[in-house]
Parts: structure tokens; sequence; C-alpha cells
């Protein structure tokens, strides 16, 4: 054997061990980041579903409103009651601090997901 046929059995056996190596590293790294973005994935979900209901009007507001309306219009209290019917909902906005709170919420959830899937591409490639 020549010396350039040595140079790449060599290179071949090197290049191996480094390659190796290197994949066993990051495959658990990225075992490691699965299982992270899985668990936070799961717990910024549960906190999104518990605060989504603060981001409708209050469903009891409505009712005391329009059953306002209709004690005003048992008791013959026609202008008081109004020609329309009361809708509460019509003027309520959730606030603004709340609103960043879920786009927080929702920005965190989707970058963990994406986390999650660029860990399985890279366990696939």
């Amino acid at each position: 054997k020549d010396n350039r046929s040595r140079f790449w059995g060599v290179y071949k056996r090197v290049a191996e061990e480094h390659d190796g190596e290197f994949l066993e590293r990051y495959t658990g790294d990225m075992d490691i980041v699965l299982v992270f973005s899985g668990l936070f994935s799961a717990v910024s979900t549960s906190f999104i579903v518990a605060m989504e209901s603060n981001l409708s009007p209050d469903p009891s507001e409505t009712t005391n409103a329009l059953l306002t309306q209709l004690v005003q219009i048992g008791l013959g209290n026609f202008t008081a009651a109004g020609t329309t019917p009361v809708d509460p909902t019509s003027t309520w906005l959730p606030s603004a601090p709340l609103l960043r709170i879920h786009m927080v919420a929702y920005a965190s959830l989707s970058m963990s997901l994406l986390a999650a899937f660029g860990a399985v591409l890279g366990k696939q490639w």
C-alpha cells in the first residue's frame, strides 16, 4: 500500500469515531429537549386553558342585566327598561395586561412546540 491509501484509511477511521461521538452526544441532547419541551408544553397548555375564561364576558352579568330589564318592564317602568334588550357584552373588552399575558403564553407554547418539532426532525435526520 502506498501513503495515500494509508492516509485515507486513517482518515476514515478517525472521521467515523468523531461522527459517532458527535451523533451520540447530540442524540442525547435532542432527547432532553424533547422531554423538556413536552413537559413545558403540557404545563403551558394547562395554564392557557385555565386563563381562557378571562377572555369572554361573565355570563352572570348578562343574566343580571336582562333580569333587571324584566323587572323594570314588570313594574311598568318602560322608560327605564328601554326599547332594546340590554347587552353588557357589547361594551366588554379584555384588559390590555390580560391580552399581553395571553400573547406571552401562546408565544411560549408555540416556541416549545417548535423546539420539539426541531428535535424530532434532528433525530430523524
